[in-house]
């Protein structure tokens, strides 16, 4: 995988922590660094950690499922970037809460890197270097939930289903790719 398909795949798993970040923003009346770096460093710590966990359940049953794992990766990346669209388009019933205590920021974490599990579990079958990807996601999304919170901050929820429609589109493509990609070289 270069380098480029996975920022093109980080930046699609970035983008619910990063529509959640922009409602965190919307939140507060007075944005402080420590709320920034609090989002940062769990919405990023969890996109770092829940595809680490998913590439090693993925290792588990690789022999398993070797000879479909491309379809695998296509399923699961085309659930997810679907999931991101439909919900782009849904009613937004989501309550502002600005807290950032460990009770609200982990089920919002875990929530938002739920997806990132499923391509771990795709990053096995395509036997991509672990380490570096995931530290990549977990950087990528550590960015842009700063930008998220800051950007809900100051402009408002404008930009949280486009977020959220982005991405998922994002992941659906990527899917798409490697399904094309195997059925043309057959590897």
């Amino acid at each position: 995988m270069s380098i480029w398909e996975l920022f093109i795949i980080a930046v699609g798993l970035s983008m619910d922590a990063f529509a959640v970040s922009i409602c965190k923003g919307l939140s507060v009346k007075t944005l402080k660094p420590k709320h920034t770096a609090i989002v940062g460093l769990y919405f990023g710590g969890f996109q770092f950690a829940m595809p680490l966990v998913g590439y090693f359940l993925g290792i588990q049953f690789k022999q398993l499922i070797i000879s479909i794992d491309h379809w695998i990766a296509f399923v699961l990346l085309g659930l997810i970037g679907a999931n991101m669209i439909k919900e782009a388009f849904g009613k937004d019933d989501e309550e502002l809460n600005d807290s950032f205590d460990v009770k609200t920021m982990i089920p919002l974490a875990i929530a938002t890197s739920i997806d990132a599990l499923a391509v771990g579990v795709t990053f096995a079958c395509l036997e991509v270097s672990i380490v570096p990807a995931v530290s990549f996601i977990g950087v990528t999304t550590f960015i842009l939930s700063a930008i998220g919170i800051k950007i809900g901050n100051v402009f408002g929820a404008r930009y949280k289903s486009k977020a959220e429609l982005a991405g998922g589109i994002v992941l659906v493509l990527m899917g798409i790719k490697i399904l094309v990609e195997h059925l043309v070289t057959g590897a």
